[in-house]
């Protein structure tokens, strides 16, 4: 068959990029066209600060990108994936009101309870299966009640972020599913919004679009920017616009019982299923079920990830010395294991600021021993983060009754050897890391679904285990990691 095309742009916390993507029937070719960094802008405002996206450029980048792909030859489709929960408004014109709200931002503290006054907290996870989680879009929607009023006048629609480009980019306003299903708003079972919910919280759920699969073709690129940029008869896929789906649509996994981390700069630990569990269990463990690709539900947990190591890099930076990942890991290799551990989802941890000093407060706090250098930080993160992993994976075996043999570690995290080798260690299975560019993997795959060129979730696992090498690795020093996840109980809970 002649090669079709088609372009994935990525949108992830901290950077993006614009893919191209050669399918030949059997494999698909990956190249980058453009990447940029995504910054957030802090502004003030009459009391405090607002965090937003920067959309305007992030939109600008994105065409830049497709003026870049011409060079390429002419693709078939663009489909957009970006992180969850946020969203921007559009007014009766379809212009946008205002700059997405950065999930960091400080509105949503205290939506969580308030929340739990209007609606028995029970209730709420029976409907919606998520993971209580203040970033969550019910509790921007909250915030945005109480404190932007006024712009909700305005407002006629509500579209989240991956939808939002898409809108932009074909004129047509839809919420892709897995993208809706991290809102806290939609009804986990019945996969569609869910009013019981809505009108407990008072929410303007007439803001809320139709659900669209991921898969389904929105239409072609605007005329308008067809000319501007030069380009003809380009088709806009809603993908899993969430990037978790892209990426657990691209695990290379040929057993269906499988455990997946997408870990980036945030780790989304969890397994895939064919229906929501929602149980006591889940409810206590705070576990999550989120829509997948072709009808399946990923049941997982979201996790500070690599967050903890990007930030801790930046405050290095503004103290005058630049590391990279590379150096960093190698001076982790050298220090002394299980100094201390930490619970990567501490309050604290979360916002932006001097990650290396909270951590050792942390420390303090905990009567642990302090690690001092830049290594021992670093070192303290990934055993962390490991040891995270493995009291998920207890707590995903306890809910769902399975036993799984394996973890396949996609995204970002894939390049850290030292990181895939700590969680097997504590995993004590297998860990298949790769491929890096799972979630271009995955939004490209679903362009093809939307193309008729697949099929199936099998047809595309196959696809991207023909077209990446995934490297093992296997559990060492066990014992010691047994003695450091039993002594780390009274930390991770």
């Amino acid at each position: 068959m002649a090669e079709l095309q088609m372009l994935a742009a990525d949108y992830g916390a901290s950077s993006g990029r614009v893919m191209l993507g050669s399918y030949n029937g059997c494999r698909i070719e990956l190249s980058e066209i453009h990447r940029f960094t995504n910054d957030p802008v802090i502004l003030g405002k009459k009391n405090g600060n607002v965090m937003y996206w920067d959309f305007l450029r992030l939109f600008h980048e994105l065409k830049n990108g497709i003026l870049k792909s011409k060079a390429y030859g002419m693709p078939i489709s663009i489909g957009v994936d970006t992180w969850g929960v946020d969203y921007g408004l559009l007014d009766a014109d379809g212009c946008l009101l205002s700059n997405p709200i950065h999930y960091r931002d400080g509105r949503t503290e205290g939506m969580l309870q308030e929340a739990f006054g209007q609606i028995d907290r029970e209730r709420f996870y029976e409907i919606t299966g998520n993971q209580f989680m203040e970033i969550n879009t019910v509790f921007q929607l909250m915030a945005d009640v109480r404190q932007r009023p006024g712009l909700l006048k305005l407002a006629k629609r509500l579209l989240l972020m991956p939808d939002l480009f898409n809108y932009f980019l074909s004129g047509e306003m839809a919420a892709e599913y897995t993208e809706a299903s991290t809102t806290q708003m939609l009804d986990a079972k019945k996969k569609c919004w869910s009013g019981e919910v809505l009108e407990a919280l008072s929410l303007p759920g007439q803001l809320l679009p139709e659900i669209v699969m991921p898969g389904t073709l929105l239409g072609k690129m605007r005329g308008s920017l067809e000319e501007e940029l030069g380009v003809r008869n380009l088709k806009v896929a809603a993908v899993a616009g969430h990037d978790t789906q892209s990426a657990m649509a691209a695990v290379p996994a040929k057993a269906e019982n499988f455990i997946f981390l997408s870990c980036g700069t945030w780790s989304l630990f969890g397994t895939e299923l064919d229906a929501p569990v929602i149980s006591d269990a889940s409810y206590r463990y705070n576990v999550t079920n989120e829509g997948g690709c072709c009808e399946k539900t990923s049941f997982l947990k979201n996790i500070i990830g690599l967050w903890l190591i990007q930030e801790s890099r930046r405050q290095w930076a503004r103290e005058g010395i630049q590391y990279d990942f590379g150096q960093l890991e190698a001076m982790a290799t050298k220090e002394k294991p299980f100094l201390a551990v930490i619970d990567p989802d501490a309050p604290e941890f979360v916002p932006a600021g001097n990650v290396p000093e909270r951590i050792r407060e942390y420390c303090r706090r905990t009567s642990q021993a302090v690690p001092e250098s830049v290594g021992a930080v670093v070192r303290c993160i990934d055993e962390s983060l490991a040891l995270k992993y493995r009291s998920v994976l207890e707590e995903i075996q306890s809910c769902t009754g399975r036993k799984y043999e394996a973890v396949h570690l996609v995204g970002g995290g894939a390049q850290s050897a030292l990181l895939c080798q700590m969680t097997a260690n504590a995993c004590g299975i297998p860990v298949y890391a790769g491929p890096i560019e799972a979630t271009v993997y995955g939004n490209l795959s679903m362009q093809l679904m939307a193309a008729g060129e697949v099929h199936s979730l099998r047809e595309i696992r196959e696809i991207v285990g023909n077209s990446e090498k995934i490297k093992a690795y296997f559990p060492m020093d066990t014992d010691a990691w047994q003695m450091a996840w039993e002594k780390s109980k009274k930390v991770l809970g």
